[in-house]
């Protein structure tokens, strides 16, 4: 069925693939508000990033391993404006890839390349877990990694495996910008404007919480919290919503990590319940 989510208001706060999430959630009828967390930006400096995918250039890596779809798109676009776009791409083609869930995977296929592996669960933890059955002694290994997060324990992992690890962080977040948004959507939650918040990186959680400090929000946070369903679309969201004493209402069945897995629960749990649009 196609209206689904008929007379219901979502709340998404996905930044890097919004318009997709945002096209399927429309298609199920639903009312969508868009509230992204943070711009994403170039490396202020791309001197690193380029002195990285020229030395994949000039001695390709025996491993890659992206953590990002946005990752690649964002060296692709670098690599284009300086004219070594294919030498890249036929430089990657000789790497053993590794993805940190399927978002890199599609990215690599946009570039007509495909992942040798994916994580089992699209987490650092999951990423770990996959290396660590291969024999990394003495392989010169790619990282491409992404911002706000504490790579220690997986450059850590790599380096104790014998892995020669060469790093890049392609791009940075610019929060401030979207702090007002993200005020706005707190509100909306707290008053009642809000059916069901769909969360699908615990970044997100971290943000939502983050800004609601900054502005004073934190007791409307809550408040909205209450109020609204929690949608998580897989366990590392879940269990970052439990670090800080929040709940899941709703999660994908059968490990389907995936945004129309997680549109479906959300049409199960919120038919169950009746919609509030009337009272607005």
């Amino acid at each position: 069925m196609a209206d689904r989510l008929n007379g219901t208001r979502i709340l998404i706060l996905e930044t890097r693939e919004e318009a997709q999430f945002s096209k399927l959630l429309a298609e199920q009828g639903a009312e969508v508000v868009q509230c992204p967390m943070f711009t994403i930006q170039d490396a202020p400096d791309p001197s690193p990033v380029e002195a990285w995918i020229r030395r994949a250039i000039d001695k390709p890596f025996d491993d890659l391993v992206l953590m990002t779809g946005e990752g690649l798109r964002r060296m692709m676009k670098l690599a284009i404006a300086r004219g070594i776009d294919q030498a890249f791409v036929v430089a990657l083609a000789k790497s053993r890839k590794f993805t940190r869930g399927p978002k890199p995977g599609k990215a690599l296929r946009e570039v007509s390349l495909e992942a040798q592996q994916t994580t089992e669960k699209p987490t650092t933890e999951g990423v770990i877990e996959m290396l660590a059955k291969l024999d990394l002694r003495g392989r010169r290994l790619g990282l491409q990694l992404y911002p706000d997060k504490d790579h220690s324990a997986l450059t850590g992992a790599l380096s104790a495996q014998g892995a020669e690890v060469d790093s890049v962080l392609p791009y940075v977040y610019d929060s401030k910008a979207a702090d007002a948004n993200i005020v706005a959507a707190i509100n909306d939650m707290a008053e009642g404007r809000i059916d069901s918040i769909a969360l699908t990186n615990l970044g997100q959680v971290r943000r939502l919480i983050e800004a609601a400090k900054a502005h004073g929000s934190e007791a409307k946070l809550r408040t909205g919290f209450e109020r609204t369903l929690i949608a998580s679309v897989g366990p590392a969201v879940s269990g970052e919503l439990a670090a800080h004493g929040l709940r899941t209402d709703i999660a994908p069945a059968d490990e389907a990590y995936f945004m129309r897995p997680l549109i479906s629960a959300m049409a199960v749990a919120l038919a169950e319940r009746k919609p509030k649009t009337a009272a607005r």
